[in-house]
C-alpha cells in the first residue's frame, strides 16, 4: 500500500495490522520483528514494552497477536518514533490503538535519567529488542537513519539488556533477536540479571550455517542455558518459507509452539 510520499504503509501478519515506514531509506521491517514479535507467549494482561522499536513492527505485532498486551514503543529516533506514531494512528489499526503507546527515549540511559525518560523500573513483563547488531564496519551506508538502525556500537548488549533487567519485574521474560558472533556479549551480559537462557539458531536452509538467533531469558532465574533445535526458514534450493516460519510470518504461531514442535523431533 502506497503512502505519503517518502513513506510506505506496509499489511503485515495478513493485514492484522499495518506499519507506516520510510520508502527508499532507514530501516524497514520484515521477519527478524515477526520472529521476535512470536517470542512472547503469554495470554495474561502484561505490559510489554520494545526497545529500539523503530516504527514499531515487533511490538504491534505482539499487540495484534495478543488481545491482552499493553505495549509500550520505545525509541530514540524522533524520526522513526514519529513513523511509530502514524502507524497507531492508522484506521487500520484502530482495533490496537488503545493498547500501544510510543515513548521517544535512548535504552542505554541509567538510573534517574532512565526512569524520567519513561523507563520506569520493574514495570514490565515482557522486553523485547532488536538492536542495532550488525558491525559497524559491515554493510557501510551513507543513509544515516539506516546506519544508526543497522550498526552495534561498543557495549551494546551489556547497555540495553542493563536496561531490560531494571525496567522488568522478578520473573519477566527478555526476548531478543541478534546474529550468533554476539552469543558471547550476550550471556555476558546476562550475568547474574537472567538466566534460563534459551537460544534457537535461525537457518536460512538446510545444511547452511545459522545466520541468526532467537534468544529468551527470565529476570532472576538460577536455571542453566538451552540450546533448542534448529529453525529452518527456506526449504532447500528455494525462496519459499517452511511451514512453521510462514505460521509466524501470518501472526498464527507463538514460541510456545516453536518449542512444543522442536522439544518433539
Amino acid at each position: 500500500m502506497t503512502g505519503a510520499p517518502g513513506q510506505t504503509i506496509d499489511a503485515f501478519h495478513r493485514g492484522a495490522f499495518h506499519l507506516v515506514q520510510p520508502q527508499g531509506r532507514g530501516h524497514r521491517a520484515g521477519m527478524d520483528a515477526m520472529l521476535l514479535a512470536a517470542l512472547v507467549a503469554d495470554d495474561r494482561p502484561v505490559r510489554v514494552a520494545d526497545l529500539g522499536a523503530g516504527a514499531g513492527a515487533a511490538g504491534l505485532a505482539v499487540a495484534s497477536r495478543l488481545a491482552k498486551a499493553q505495549v509500550v514503543l520505545f525509541e530514540r529516533s524522533a524520526e522513526m518514533a514519529e513513523y511509530a506514531r502514524r502507524s497507531i494512528l492508522l484506521p487500520e489499526n484502530a482495533h490496537l490503538a488503545a493498547r500501544v503507546s510510543v515513548v521517544e527515549a535512548d535504552v542505554t540511559l541509567t538510573a534517574k535519567a532512565r526512569n524520567d525518560a519513561g523507563l520506569a523500573d520493574e514495570s514490565f513483563h515482557h522486553v523485547i529488542m532488536n538492536p542495532p547488531f550488525n558491525d559497524a564496519g559491515d554493510r557501510r551506508t551513507p543513509d544515516a537513519l539506516k546506519a544508526e538502525a543497522h550498526a552495534m556500537t561498543d557495549g551494546l548488549f551489556e547497555s540495553w539488556i542493563r536496561t531490560a533487567g531494571a525496567i522488568m519485574i522478578p520473573g519477566g521474560q527478555l526476548s531478543l533477536i541478534a546474529r550468533p558472533q554476539s552469543i558471547a556479549e550476550i550471556i555476558d551480559a546476562c550475568g547474574r540479571r537472567f538466566g534460563g537462557i534459551e537460544m534457537t539458531a535461525i537457518h536460512p536452509r538446510p545444511g547452511e550455517n545459522a545466520v541468526r538467533i532467537l534468544v529468551t531469558a527470565i529476570k532472576g532465574s538460577r536455571a542453566r542455558l538451552s540450546l533448542r533445535a534448529a529453525l529452518i526458514m527456506h526449504e532447500k534450493g528455494s525462496h519459499k518459507f517452511s511451514p512453521l516460519v510462514d505460521d509466524f510470518n501470518n501472526g498464527r504461531a507463538a514460541y510456545a509452539r516453536l518449542r512444543l514442535l522442536t522439544s518433539s523431533r
